[in-house]
């Protein structure tokens, strides 16, 4: 399988076929009967990567977590604000997780890029004090805006009515993530360009980068 199609099968699993599965199957059973079907989606990419390279990877394992957090916010049940700042208190879960692993050796920014965008590349590019800079700065990016979004949306829920909070929910939540996504591309452009540079500079000895070397931050 090709690294495009690959990408697209994970997305379809783990994103497409849940949200069908749940929006049909919530017809006919409770929520969380449904949500718990939804969740065996992903374990299918997860069956695929363990084939593939015999461990599950940061991904898939962030994809489980999200549905069974979901799972479990149903079978706490509560009163209907509780019920509305479900999905904030997910994403604010995934933002903490983006935040906590700037604690490990690798951000989940590098986990994530290195699966959808070459394993290979992100492993050979990590030597690069840049490249380990610009992987920490998306990571801190991502999961304040994660949160962000979950804190102006818990906020929404207390301050507008259910129906009026139905209405702009949505348009909230892609704000947010359509602006992660915009910077994105952006400083992902913009950094790759710096960071060929470094390594033309290293590879022709004009610019004596280590691996621990300081390069220049932005």
């Amino acid at each position: 399988m090709s690294k495009r199609k690959y990408v697209i099968f994970t997305l379809v699993i783990n994103g497409l076929i849940p949200w069908i599965l749940y929006v049909t199957l919530s017809n006919y059973m409770s929520s969380v009967a449904a949500l718990s079907i939804a969740a065996l989606a992903p374990l299918v990419d997860n069956v695929v990567h363990l084939a593939k390279h015999k461990k599950m990877d940061v991904f898939g394992g962030l994809m489980l977590f999200t549905l069974v957090l979901t799972i479990v916010l149903v079978l706490l049940g509560g009163s209907e604000k509780i019920i509305l700042i479900r999905e904030s208190l997910i994403t604010a879960s995934v933002g903490i997780i983006f935040i906590g692993s700037l604690f490990r050796k690798k951000p989940l920014m590098f986990s994530l890029g290195s699966r959808f965008v070459g394993e290979e590349m992100f492993h050979e590019n990590w030597q690069y004090q840049y490249f380990r800079f610009v992987m920490r700065l998306m990571t801190i990016v991502w999961g304040l805006i994660l949160l962000c979004e979950a804190a102006v949306r818990v906020v929404l829920v207390y301050s507008l009515s259910t129906a009026v909070y139905l209405a702009v929910s949505n348009v909230v939540f892609y704000g947010f993530i359509g602006a992660a996504i915009l910077w994105t591309i952006f400083y992902r452009k913009k950094s790759r360009i710096k960071l060929e540079r470094i390594k033309a500079a290293r590879t022709n000895g004009g610019g004596g980068f280590g691996n621990t070397a300081t390069v220049p931050k932005g």
